[in-house]
């Protein structure tokens, strides 16, 4: 012991090194992970979202788009009127039989990556139309990525509904035109 400390051979030194080599992974790891993070982050705030309005609901949307709730401060502001230049899709209100191939069109019209927010109770799950002519939940057309409940939702539960679909991008793996595909 000199001064509290122990020495230490060098080649105790190397095999810590070493182990501490094996423990990091390769750098490209490193890098893609990373990559993969600042990818998923800047495509969480920068959602363009396509309304698909059909029913009351619509008001409520209104409402949390506007100045008092502000969509936009978490980086859903911009509306788009294409689904070609959307990435979000809004359903918003009561879908019928007749409206369901039209909402898929919509869908495949999208641009990769693409979330669908199925907005209030009949979205969700036909609501009180319990009949033949209303679609008991969107997710038999459509996948969807969040549910919000509500007939009709308040604007907070929007946002919530809006962050939960923030994490869920920030952590899914990211596709990027140049990653390494595996066979």
């Amino acid at each position: 012991m000199l001064g509290g400390k122990a020495l230490s051979s060098g080649s105790e030194k190397r095999s810590g090194l070493s182990e501490m080599k094996k423990k990091q992974g390769p750098p490209a790891q490193f890098i893609t992970t990373q990559f993969n993070s600042i990818l998923g982050w800047a495509r969480k705030y920068s959602l363009f979202q396509y309304p698909f309005i059909t029913a009351c609901c619509g008001m409520e949307y209104m409402s949390a788009a506007c100045a008092h709730f502000d969509l936009d401060r978490f980086g859903a502001g911009w509306t788009r009127f294409s689904p070609r230049q959307a990435d979000m899709l809004l359903v918003v209100g009561t879908v019928t039989q007749k409206l369901a191939p039209v909402l898929r069109t919509v869908y495949e019209q999208m641009t990769d990556p693409k979330w669908v927010v199925a907005f209030g109770t009949c979205t969700v799950s036909g609501g009180i139309y319990d009949n033949y002519a209303v679609v008991q939940g969107i997710d038999l057309v459509i996948p969807v990525d969040v549910y919000i409940p509500g007939c009709p939702p308040r604007p907070e539960t929007v946002l919530d509904g809006l962050l939960k679909l923030q994490e869920k991008i920030q952590h899914q793996e990211q596709e990027w035109r140049w990653k390494k595909r595996k066979p």
